[in-house]
């Protein structure tokens, strides 16, 4: 069955048999949960402190528009979903949610989402997290996925704004500390998303999604995850010695980084055999890993800024 007479079929008008777990996978939780946890190191990171309500408020908004998105993104691809294994169990693929229900789901948080964070916090956090939003859907999802193979280079800046919505949501303003962090997220999420790639690359040329495997080679792929990783690692570890992180969360980069860039060493140089796949799925793995571990040092880091400065 082609991508378009699967469309045609996805719009034929049916019953809903959609649950509160279909509504719940349509906000993609896994990814949501990394979008609240990078904002919430963002909003902790900032200076001066917030009102409690506030920041929760700000994190919840973060989250459902981050929910929002992942929803107007399974709209739209639901062609492809439905030709990709990784996502043919999803609840529009499967029929359980209309593609009208999971669009006005969608429209409804995001609204919702820039509206409330804008009358409740402030405006220059909602109008970066309406961006974000504009961005992931608009951007990424509906124009550089299946029109170019820099897709996720270009598209990763959505996934990188969280901590900088935060940011702004506490303080009103923007700063380097929070640019320092999209850029952790931004060159993180190549090698993160090409690792995915070359193992599900047959997954990607059945539905025509020009991954990078897809279209240059999987030599290539591997050539571009080790260059982005070398990035990854410097752009992580200059917070440190700039003065901006504090010596903890230094040590913990240039940890974490060293052995980051080994598994994308290990991705370039082996190229047959089961290593072939196991090295990917292997990078895969720790880049989630790697990111958390990053961002909670941070976190520790600001939790304990109160006690450091008293002294304690």
């Amino acid at each position: 069955m082609s991508i378009v007479d699967h469309t045609s079929l996805q719009l034929t008008p049916h019953i809903s048999e959609a649950g509160v777990h279909d509504y719940v996978a349509l906000l993609k939780p896994r990814v949501m949960s990394l979008v609240v946890f990078t904002a919430l190191v963002g909003l902790m990171l900032a200076p001066g402190g917030v009102h409690p309500v506030l920041a929760i408020t700000s994190i919840l908004c973060i989250a459902v528009g981050a929910g929002a998105s992942g929803a107007l993104n399974m709209w739209y691809d639901r062609d492809i979903d439905a030709l990709m294994s990784r996502t043919a169990l999803r609840p529009i693929p499967q029929g359980r949610v209309t593609p009208q229900e999971a669009l006005a789901f969608g429209m409804t948080l995001a609204f919702f989402s820039v509206m409330v964070l804008g009358i409740l916090v402030n405006w220059i956090a909602a109008s970066l997290l309406a961006f974000t939003i504009f961005f992931y859907v608009v951007v990424y999802t509906m124009w550089l996925k299946r029109s170019t193979a820099q897709n996720i280079v270009i598209g990763g800046a959505a996934g990188a704004l969280p901590p900088v919505v935060a940011w702004a949501a506490a303080t009103g303003s923007l700063a380097v500390e929070p640019a320092l962090l999209f850029l952790i997220i931004f060159f993180w999420t190549p090698p993160h998303f090409w690792a995915l790639a070359l193992f599900r690359t047959d997954d990607y040329a059945r539905a025509q999604v020009p991954m990078l495997p897809v279209v240059a080679g999987a030599d290539a792929t591997r050539l571009q995850i080790l260059l982005y990783t070398i990035l990854l690692v410097a752009v992580a570890a200059a917070p440190w010695p700039l003065g901006y992180f504090g010596a903890g969360y230094g040590v913990v980069s240039l940890a974490l980084g060293a052995w980051m860039l080994w598994l994308a060493i290990d991705v370039y140089r082996v190229r047959t055999g089961r290593g072939a796949l196991r090295g990917p799925r292997r990078l895969f793995g720790f880049s989630i890993i790697y990111l958390f571990a990053l961002f909670a040092t941070l976190l520790v880091e600001a939790l304990l800024r109160p006690l450091m400065a008293h002294g304690w």
